[in-house]
């Protein structure tokens, strides 16, 4: 049996990570330093934790669901105890792309994401419905990448993301380099960014005097119709009014120069700022 030690098994990403995992054909030693963590992982998992020379004595696999902030700190803590061959989990590419993870050739490093649920799904359930973040009950696309260590390593890699992003349905396999174009770049960068100046710009609505539930259901209930035409959900095309609209709206709203932020050097400063 796969052992995997859980390090932040108590953490938010953590505890979905180990309440996946129950049931899975690994072995999982679960390692959490708060005692908050640790009681909630017992009350409503009933999983005990161990100390982490317990975990990592001859363990194959090590998941780190930490924070970004101290993944270095946290990796380089365990490094000299891991034999070679063994693979740590990251589960963003951020630390990994910043170069926060030891040098060891011998060990393999494998990182994987969410793509989270997509707005465009058919999920009738309405728990499913509900699982915004995924990894619950609605179904949800992952993305992986091998970053050091043998191709067939991957394979383990991916059964694992599988697991701990349940229920899964397309699997992609991407770089590291790629992933941090994906996060932080397009995911945050721009979709969150923009998606929040959205916000802002539905409380002006409000400013100016137009009834809140009615602006927030005008913009949602647009951005349903308006996200299926342009992303192809659905064969339609805009008026001739939205057209011009959009025309000169992408002006006053974006730079010339937005694209940038894909830019190598943009992406690594904001993985700096991020770890």
């Amino acid at each position: 049996m796969t052992a995997i030690a859980l390090l932040g098994a108590g953490g938010k990403m953590g505890y979905r990570l180990a309440k996946n995992l129950m049931g899975s054909r690994f072995e999982v030693r679960h390692v959490e330093v708060s005692d908050a963590g640790k009681s909630r992982l017992e009350e409503e998992l009933g999983l005990s934790c161990v100390d982490i020379n317990t975990a990592l004595a001859g363990v194959d696999v090590v998941i780190l669901a930490v924070p970004d902030t101290v993944i270095g700190k946290v990796a380089a803590s365990i490094v000299d105890r891991l034999v070679a061959g063994t693979m740590v989990i990251a589960l963003d590419a951020a630390a990994p792309f910043a170069g926060h993870l030891p040098v060891r050739p011998d060990l393999t490093y494998f990182v994987t994401h969410p793509c989270h649920p997509p707005i465009f799904n058919d999920e009738t359930d309405m728990q499913a419905k509900k699982d915004h973040f995924g990894g619950l009950y609605a179904k949800q696309h992952i993305v992986s990448a091998l970053m050091q260590g043998p191709e067939t390593a991957y394979t383990l890699g991916e059964e694992i993301a599988k697991v701990i992003w349940a229920p899964v349905m397309r699997s992609h396999r991407v770089t590291v380099e790629q992933l941090a174009i994906l996060e932080p770049g397009l995911s945050e960068t721009v979709a969150a960014s923009l998606l929040m100046v959205m916000k802002q710009a539905m409380d002006e609505c409000v400013t100016r005097g137009v009834p809140e539930q009615a602006a927030r259901d005008f913009l949602l209930g647009h951005m349903n119709v308006l996200g299926a035409v342009i992303f192809g959900e659905v064969q339609g095309v805009f008026s001739d009014a939205c057209n011009k609209a959009i025309e000169f709206g992408i002006p006053a709203l974006m730079r010339d120069d937005w694209r940038k932020v894909f830019e190598p050097s943009e992406i690594a400063e904001s993985i700096r700022r991020i770890t």
